[in-house]
């Protein structure tokens, strides 16, 4: 395998998961009734100890790049998403501790 295409499949997978934590954060903001914004939503998530939660549900954007690389036969890149999502529930796990 490729080590640059798994390093480009790394990095998708943390974007992917950042964008969807931010999204998750968003449609708190949203659905909360309050006005607060995102970056208020992650900090009081932070604060009250479920952020791992939400960086978990961040996570499901993975399955879609997953998919897509697969789709696209970029196995290698598919490969680093996967890498990515392992070290992702492995760093969720910890803050958890």
């Amino acid at each position: 395998m490729d080590k640059k295409q798994i390093f480009i499949g790394m990095l998708l997978g943390f974007a992917a998961n950042t964008i969807g934590l931010f999204t998750v954060g968003f449609l708190m903001a949203k659905f909360s009734g309050r006005s607060d914004g995102v970056f208020k939503v992650l900090q009081a998530a932070g604060s009250e100890n479920f952020i791992g939660k939400l960086i978990s549900l961040g996570a499901i954007i993975n399955l879609l790049v997953f998919f897509y690389c697969l789709k696209k036969q970029q196995d290698a890149r598919a490969a680093g998403v996967l890498a990515a999502t392992v070290l992702i529930a492995l760093f969720t796990f910890l803050i958890k501790l």
